[in-house]
């Protein structure tokens, strides 16, 4: 997947964790940081940040929301919508 830095990025649906790293660089380049400064930002080297972008699916989510919160990003978790949620039925078990 490849992201371009100089548009607005608009929401996404992640589904896997191989998905990550390249959504991170490309709100990384929005933010117009590099990653040294995300990397100062978030109190890490920039080789850890490095690492940290290319092994995204496997760092705690603590560290996850640390990052977003420097890219100035939110996490959003949300059931997806199903045809009897949107029916009113309430909901399924």
């Amino acid at each position: 997947m490849k992201i371009q830095a100089d548009v607005c990025m608009p929401d996404f649906t992640v589904r896997t964790a191989e998905q990550l790293p390249a959504l991170l660089v490309g709100f990384r380049k929005q933010a117009g940081l590099t990653q040294a400064a995300a990397a100062r930002r978030l109190g890490v080297t920039q080789q850890t940040l490095s690492a940290l972008e290319r092994n995204a699916g496997k760092v705690s989510a603590e560290r996850l929301l640390q990052l977003l919160s420097v890219l100035g990003v939110e996490l959003v978790l949300r059931h997806p919508e199903e045809p009897q949620r949107r029916a009113g039925s309430g909901p399924v078990w």
